[in-house]
């Protein structure tokens, strides 16, 4: 079984929530775009975001190493930052390991 080449995007989103809700497509994609903003904002400030039965969205701070370029086996210093990881949901991992929709 191929993997699928499709994306799904704002617009895509924004349009299940009209087929499905019955909002217009304005308010459909008002909708979507707030609860992003709503994740974006609650990650930026550093919370970790957690979504029932699909995963949690959360925020690491990684502290400064060296780090080795495989090419040339230089060590070269890494700065500390923050980054964003996701873990999924067990009912998630399982949906995707049996293509169920």
């Amino acid at each position: 079984m191929a993997m699928s080449e499709k994306t799904l995007t704002r617009m895509d989103l924004a349009e299940a929530v009209h087929a499905q809700v019955g909002l217009s497509r304005n308010d459909s994609a008002s909708l979507v775009e707030s609860v992003l903003q709503h994740i974006s904002d609650a990650l930026v400030a550093g919370e970790s975001v957690k979504i029932s039965s699909f995963g949690t969205f959360s925020v690491r701070d990684k502290s400064a190493r060296v780090g080795r370029n495989p090419k040339t086996g230089i060590e070269v210093p890494i700065n500390p930052r923050r980054v964003l990881t996701f873990r999924s949901s067990h009912l998630m991992k399982e949906r995707v390991a049996h293509g169920d929709s």
